[in-house]
């Protein structure tokens, strides 16, 4: 017997299985929908971190490792480096400085008397030769100054010619015995006065006439003219410190320039083997040579708070690429060695027993060879010992070798190996 509210149900049957499912839904709602998300992400993070490793490993195992007969067919045909030949020539020897250009002559224009600028003839930053007419003072109150300085000579010249006749006249009473010697005295002291007033005279008429010349003011030298100072219509007068304006000369134009104490006794050496040494002007970048000219002198004391020494270079400066106070490198030729092995200097390398270098051998493998450095300038060194000319020495891909390695060269052809060419 079934009791109330009891149900006979089939478990075969399919309408049970349906039952049974829908009273489990029923009974704990939302649980089969948060099951089914978790499983989707659980799902996802798994087929992405599957994707990820394919394509680490394809990306691992692409490339074959190396083999042995890979390695060794590297090692046959050589390491790639660049050599270039030594050759035989020479190399100047420069001593390198900072140096500042300066004028041979500067002069700034001043007035020698006072009136008014009447006249500019010049223009400014004009080139300017040695007389030529510059400026105008008013002339006209030094006109007058010589007309009454010529006008009072002539008066005094009068005086003078008539003391003289009356001189002459006084010596023949005298002689006659008519004067006394007292009045003969008397009028040769009268006649040397009035030549003493005509010899002021003389010199005051110079004098106006020099204060009428100096209305024109002239350039005393040959050079370049700087900025007007003064303009025209005012009045100038000498005590003025300004001046007019400032002539500076730049054909020649010298160039002063320090090098330390230790340097002296090699250029004195150099001066000494006779000829003036030259001195090549250079911009700041050591990159535009802007002159070449010769060392004038050095100074006759070295710096004490420096240790160096001052030496004057002079440039004919044909193109005006030296300007007054303009800062300069200075490189001062005191020697060149002749039948040279020169190589490059990126060649060189260093090691606790001294330079050496890569030499490459016939065979194309290379040694470890080492030299003496005699000098180096710029890109380039001669070697006193331990090459030859025609020597190939590597000079690119030295990280790589050591000695006995084989070695693919190529010649290289820099502007370091066609300075050792010339």
């Amino acid at each position: 017997m079934m009791g109330i509210g009891e149900h006979n149900v089939n478990p075969e049957s399919p309408l049970s299985a349906q039952s049974a499912t829908a009273a489990f839904d029923l009974s704990t709602p939302g649980v089969r929908r948060r099951t089914s998300k978790n499983q989707w992400k659980w799902w996802s993070g798994l087929i992405v971190l599957t994707i990820s490793g394919y394509w680490a490993a394809t990306r691992i195992f692409a490339t074959p490792a190396p083999t042995a007969a890979t390695a060794s067919a590297q090692a046959d045909r050589g390491v790639p480096v660049s050599v270039a030949k030594t050759t035989l020539g020479s190399l100047n020897i420069y001593l390198s400085g900072l140096g500042s250009v300066n004028a041979f002559y500067t002069v700034t224009l001043k007035t020698r008397v006072e009136g008014e600028l009447v006249k500019v003839a010049f223009k400014e930053g004009q080139n300017v030769k040695a007389g030529q007419l510059l400026a105008e003072i008013d002339p006209r109150p030094y006109r007058v100054q010589l007309e009454q300085a010529e006008g009072q000579l002539e008066k005094d010249r009068a005086a003078l010619a008539d003391a003289q006749i009356t001189l002459a006249r006084y010596e023949k009473l005298y002689a006659d015995s008519v004067i006394a010697r007292q009045d003969l005295d008397n009028q040769r002291a009268s006649m040397i006065e009035d030549r003493g007033a005509v010899m002021a005279d003389e010199g005051a008429v110079a004098s106006a006439r020099l204060n009428l010349d100096y209305c024109e003011i002239t350039a005393p030298i040959t050079g370049r003219i700087g900025l007007r100072l003064v303009d025209p219509g005012n009045m100038v007068y000498p005590t003025d410190t300004q001046g007019l304006a400032v002539i500076t000369q730049l054909q020649p134009i010298a160039v002063l320039f320090s090098l330390p104490e230790d340097n002296l006794p090699q250029i004195e050496r150099a001066m000494r083997r006779g000829g003036p040494l030259t001195v090549e002007a250079w911009d700041r970048s050591f990159t535009d040579k802007l002159a070449t000219g010769t060392l004038l002198t050095t100074n006759n004391e070295i710096d004490q708070s420096t240790g160096t020494v001052k030496l004057k270079a002079v440039f004919a400066n044909p193109d005006n690429l030296l300007f007054p106070n303009q800062f300069v490198n200075v490189k001062l030729l005191v020697g060149t060695l002749t039948n040279a092995v020169l190589a490059p200097v990126a060649a060189l390398q260093k090691s606790p027993q001294g330079s050496f270098v890569y030499l490459v051998r016939p065979d194309n493998t290379v040694a470890t060879q080492p030299v003496k450095v005699a000098a180096s300038e710029g890109e380039v060194s001669a070697i006193a010992s331990g090459l030859k000319p025609g020597d190939s020495v590597v000079v690119e891909g030295v990280d790589k070798l050591r000695e006995g390695v084989k070695v693919r060269p190529r010649v290289l052809r820099s502007a370091a190996q066609d300075s050792i060419a010339q």
